[in-house]
């Protein structure tokens, strides 16, 4: 328990033996439960999840059952959980979901979210005596299927637990698990429905990172802040989070990408629900381990994600929720240089010299840069309560949080 709140952690591994295992080790005591998922590794990382989840606070293990159940996507991969190599079965939509002990059943599916828990507490996880000593719950896909599912699979099992907070934290011991409760504040203390990790907000702060990595993290921060909605918010990329068991069960984990991308497809979504967001400040740290993203592929193939999340939100939030004139404003932008060429085109068919046409462009661009900038001011504004930011001083102690416009000094 961490400030009265239940606290999972959802690890994500791909192949990092030789770093899962001690993140499992170096867990915060007051973690109350880790669903450590292995997305079909080929390397002995699920042998080593499970070794050191039996070593883990006296063995403290989860057993399946063959009557388990936990649904994630309609591929319908299956996934095993703990040592004994029952099987869970996964399927679109929440039917029937349990924890590795067999609690937790019966969670109905509620409409788009997560489904709606009937026990309505986190002690109900404890009811047969045996869920409330299980500290890490193991869980294999049987096929890799991305981040993004591994990531998921973890929430769905949480929230069929009941777990009040949920945080994520890498295999790879990029994230360091003595500020987990930095991370946490924000939506414990209830100032955020979602928070996570930023890295860049100092130079100190990014100076374990490369300059290829920074370049590629910069122009991931860019293209989501616009697709998002959340204009201060840096760092898309950054994996360390924690989010609220309301803000989850407001979600549509169906919708969300399984691959790398899905964070900032996280954002996209909780900007659509009106959740608001905490960038926490921490230090960039890395070992011995090597990104598998290659930004001169990702970063052309999740900007077509992030079109189309742009687009959903400015739907969804806009235009079925409520109205804001911001879209039409948007559109106006994207459209004029078309326009604009096309006048351009017809000018110089009808014999008008190629000077004098694009002279016509001039005032066509000005006036749909205008309104460009004008929509992403308003979208900021419409969104600028929705997020806050938490300075750190050397010693780790709050130093600023702003949350919208507002600026204060802070202590811990």
């Amino acid at each position: 328990m961490y400030k009265g709140q239940s606290v999972a952690v959802v690890i994500t591994a791909y192949n990092e033996a030789g770093f899962v295992g001690t993140v499992i080790e170096t867990l915060p005591s007051f973690v109350d439960r880790a669903y450590v998922v292995d997305d079909a590794s080929t390397d002995d990382t699920w042998a080593e999840i499970e070794r050191h989840a039996v070593a883990t606070d006296g063995g403290r293990v989860t057993n399946s059952t063959d009557d388990d159940r936990v649904t994630n996507s309609a591929d319908g991969g299956r996934v095993t959980s703990s040592t004994d190599g029952g099987i869970l079965e996964e399927s679109s939509g929440i039917e029937d979901v349990g924890d590795a002990s067999g609690v937790g059943e019966g969670v109905g599916e509620n409409g788009d979210g997560v489904g709606t828990d009937p026990r309505g507490s986190t002690q109900a996880a404890d009811a047969d005596g045996a869920a409330g000593d299980t500290l890490v719950v193991p869980i294999r896909h049987e096929t890799n299927r991305g981040v993004g599912a591994a990531v998921v699979t973890g929430y769905r099992r949480a929230y069929a637990d009941g777990m009040d907070v949920v945080a994520v934290m890498n295999g790879d011991g990029q994230m360091d698990p003595d500020i987990l409760d930095r991370i946490l504040d924000p939506v414990v203390e209830g100032r955020a429905d979602y928070a996570k990790g930023n890295r860049l907000l100092s130079r100190e702060h990014t100076s374990g990172m490369g300059a290829w990595r920074r370049f590629g993290n910069g122009c991931l921060t860019l293209l989501t802040k616009a697709a998002s909605g959340y204009w201060k918010t840096m760092d898309p990329q950054n994996g360390y989070t924690a989010i609220s068991r309301e803000a989850l069960g407001a979600l549509d984990l169906d919708e969300l990408y399984e691959r790398y991308g899905f964070l900032n497809d996280m954002l996209v979504s909780l900007n659509t629900r009106g959740m608001r967001v905490a960038d926490v400040e921490m230090e960039a740290l890395y070992a011995d381990e090597e990104s598998s993203i290659a930004y001169s592929s990702f970063i052309p193939r999740v900007s077509g994600l992030l079109l189309s999340g742009f687009l959903r939100r400015l739907r969804i939030r806009y235009l079925v929720y409520d109205f804001h004139p911001l879209v039409g404003l948007y559109v106006l932008g994207a459209l004029g240089p078309v326009a604009g060429l096309c006048q351009v085109a017809l000018l110089t068919g009808s014999g008008t010299s190629l000077a004098r046409a694009l002279a016509s462009l001039v005032p066509v661009l000005l006036v749909s840069g205008v309104a460009l900038v004008l929509a992403m001011t308003l979208d900021a504004m419409a969104s600028e309560h929705l997020e806050v930011q938490e300075l750190r001083d050397g010693t780790g102690s709050l130093r600023r949080r702003s949350v919208g416009v507002g600026l204060t000094d802070g202590g811990e």
